[in-house]
This record gives C-alpha cells, structure tokens and sequence, in this order.
C-alpha cells in the first residue's frame, strides 16, 4: 500500500494543548467506553500515542498501530506498558476478535482504502469500532474539505463492512462514529 495521505507533521503538534482541546479527548474516550466494559483496546493510527495514553489511564490493556516508526517510538514513551507495532488500517496484523475495542482516530479520512479498513476494523474487535473523524466542512484547523469524509460516507461504508449498529455523535469540532455488529 502506499499511504501517500499519511499524515507526517511534527510530533509536538499532535499533542498541543490547542490541538488535545479541539479533540475533546476525555469526552472521546468517555464515548468510546459508554455501555460497554472493555479490557483491551486497539489504538489503529495511534501517531503519538495521544488516545492510547488516554486508554491506559482508564486501566486499559492498550495496543497501537501505525505505519510511523518514529510515531510508535513517541507513543512508546508516553505508554510505556503499552505494546506498539507497526502496520496499517488496511492489514490490521492481528487475529480476528482480539479486541474489545477499535479505536480509529483521524485515520479513515488517511486511509487508501476505507471500507477495508473498516472491514479490518471488524474484524479485529469483539465488541466496539470507534471512528473520530473531522467534520465535512471547511475549518481552519483540520484537512481541507477535500481529504474529509462525509458523514452518510461514512456510515453506508461501515454497512457495507457489516456493522448492524451505527452511530453518530456530533461532537464540539469533530464526529465520533461508533460501530458494533
């Protein structure tokens, strides 16, 4: 795969004050975890580990995933117990239900393949698959409107990847999709 939309900005970025607050991370996780008791979590596109410190502090057993070397490397020391491998949303490396959770963040819109991704997504969780996405609008902060997703976009494909269950939840600046079968 080539990955040409892989996001390559500074590390520091990712984990502004500016930035952690436009993600609404505590209101993200609180979401992601609603209704359900997960054990183990999926951090696909993990970049600098932001969510996946998140996860742990909720007394998660967390996974990340990124096609970054040097993005799993920051991650690693934000989430020392955490385990970090390198791969893409598209060849998930892991076998079917392996976790209770799949979190996907600002990773579909990068992807090259949405609905494998999707299907990879499913795959791999047992119980939830979590997408956050930017909003389809133009911002000034975010990709442009070209590099986002529709929200309909976005659910028809998580249909056609077999989710029975799908959710949108409007967030402050970005949309929290959240899938189950």
């Amino acid at each position: 795969m080539k990955h040409e939309k892989r996001f390559n900005d500074a590390i520091g970025r990712l984990r502004s004050s500016e930035r952690t607050e436009l993600l609404e991370v505590e209101r993200v996780i609180n979401l992601c975890l609603e209704g359900i008791a997960p054990v183990n979590v999926l951090d696909v596109g993990t970049g600098s580990g932001l969510f996946a410190e998140a996860f742990a502090r909720r007394g998660l057993e967390v996974t990340g995933l990124d096609p970054n070397l040097e993005m799993l490397e920051t991650a690693r020391s934000f989430v020392p117990a955490g385990t970090f491998v390198e791969g893409t949303a598209e060849d998930i490396p892991f076998p079917d239900d392996s976790f209770d959770l799949v979190y996907l963040g600002h990773v579909l819109h990068e992807t090259d393949d949405t609905l494998l991704a999707l299907q990879e997504a499913r795959r791999v969780a047992r119980v939830r698959v979590a997408v956050l996405e930017w909003p389809y609008r133009e911002e000034e902060t975010g990709p442009p409107p070209a590099h986002r997703l529709k929200e309909e976009t976005v659910t028809t494909l998580a249909r056609e990847a077999g989710f029975k269950r799908v959710e949108t939840l409007p967030l402050s600046h970005m949309v929290l999709f959240r899938f189950e079968d």
